[in-house]
């Protein structure tokens, strides 16, 4: 088949590469820009204007000139075409998003967003203007076919300790058939070792952890170049109202956080909720920071006729151990869910992923 792949210049991506061609597929490496460049010039495939961005000397994350650079070197190695494309309003909506989140007091997921919005809404539209068959990234996941089922199921890569199932779930439903993910049979080590026999440099490449738009993690800084100064200053106070100190903007709090507080306590101090409207961060016990519902949103569901209620397991952000629940449908397009045991760091904004075992069944955005 002819498989567009999004090229990051990690290592999984890179490794992906060389097993979809292994496996004699015809495959065209994509690097998506994030628009922050200084020249651009055209290039042409199958007749159609595609832009290539020119490269930029400093860091940017993930969409860094530098793992363009490291991604077109692996394409050169196994002589598969590349393409950086820019894709500047696409990462526009993901920093408006990531800013207004933050200032209506909610916890925003830009790298969920990325994948419905980017990795995989763009990329196929992409793959469509070069006649594609797949789409394919170097996500640690499994697309499986399912007994009965017309498309593969969502599910969880067979390494545990890389899994990123849970960043997919917001995936649609009717493109799981034209995706691949070349790793997800694979723990991270043979990624590696795979990479480093091939040749790549990448093949010791530490894995990004900075959002690809902050790369200096500061999300304040960045709220404030890319929102304007903003009047989130206030007051810290407990679960009873009374006022423990002040904050410099609730921006820099998130729900479950404990460190950074800028208020000594004799015991251990989370933070359980913000009040954009008061501009007030409350802080309370880890007890006090327990949930045993929450409610969410914009749901997507990756398994055909989702039942009304049904027993599960739910993730609440990505380093989350699953815990058993029951998750009930309470509207068209709303879920509940009820955990047997309370449940520490239920942020507004993040997704919550329901598994059957391994099996991604479908999620939502926690209100």
């Amino acid at each position: 088949m002819r498989v567009v792949l999004a090229m990051s210049g990690g290592v999984d991506s890179s490794a992906s590469a060389l097993l979809l061609k292994e496996q004699g597929h015809e495959v065209i490496g994509l690097f998506m820009r994030s628009g922050m460049t200084a020249a651009a010039e055209a290039c042409r495939l199958d007749d159609n204007p595609l832009p290539i961005i020119a490269a930029k000397a400093h860091k940017q994350g993930c969409c860094s000139a530098s793992d363009a650079s490291d991604a077109r070197r692996v394409a050169d190695l196994l002589d598969i075409p590349f393409y950086a494309l820019n894709f500047q309003e696409g990462f526009g909506r993901i920093q408006d998003y990531f800013a207004d989140e933050y200032l209506a007091g909610r916890t925003p997921n830009p790298c969920v967003k990325c994948n419905i919005w980017l990795k995989f809404g763009k990329l196929w539209d992409f793959a469509q203007q070069v006649d594609a068959d797949c789409i394919a990234s170097g996500h640690y996941a499994r697309l499986t076919s399912v007994p009965g089922e017309s498309r593969p199921g969502l599910f969880r890569g067979r390494d545990p300790a890389k899994d990123q199932s849970y960043v997919l779930f917001g995936i649609d439903p009717e493109l799981t058939d034209r995706i691949l993910f070349p790793v997800g049979d694979f723990e991270k080590p043979y990624i590696r070792e795979l990479a480093a026999r091939a040749g790549m440099q990448v093949a010791q490449k530490p894995d990004s952890q900075e959002i690809c738009f902050i790369p200096d993690n500061d999300y304040s800084a960045f709220i404030e170049r890319f929102r304007g100064p903003q009047e989130t200053a206030g007051e810290l106070v407990d679960t009873s109202g009374a006022v423990l100190g002040r904050h410099d903007g609730y921006q820099n709090f998130t729900i479950g956080q404990r460190k950074g507080l800028g208020v000594a306590f004799g015991e251990p101090r989370f933070v359980v909720r913000i009040e954009p409207e008061t501009r007030r961060v409350v802080i309370g016990t880890r007890e006090e920071l327990g949930r045993r519902t929450l409610e969410a949103d914009q749901l997507n569901w990756l398994i055909p006729s989702p039942p009304e209620e049904i027993r599960a397991t739910a993730q609440i952000r990505y380093q989350h151990t699953p815990a058993a629940c029951v998750a009930e449908r309470i509207g068209e397009d709303q879920l509940r869910v009820t955990f047997d045991e309370p449940q520490f760091g239920v942020a507004p904004g993040q997704a919550v992923v329901l598994y059957d075992g391994d099996r991604v069944l479908g999620g939502g955005w926690i209100r």
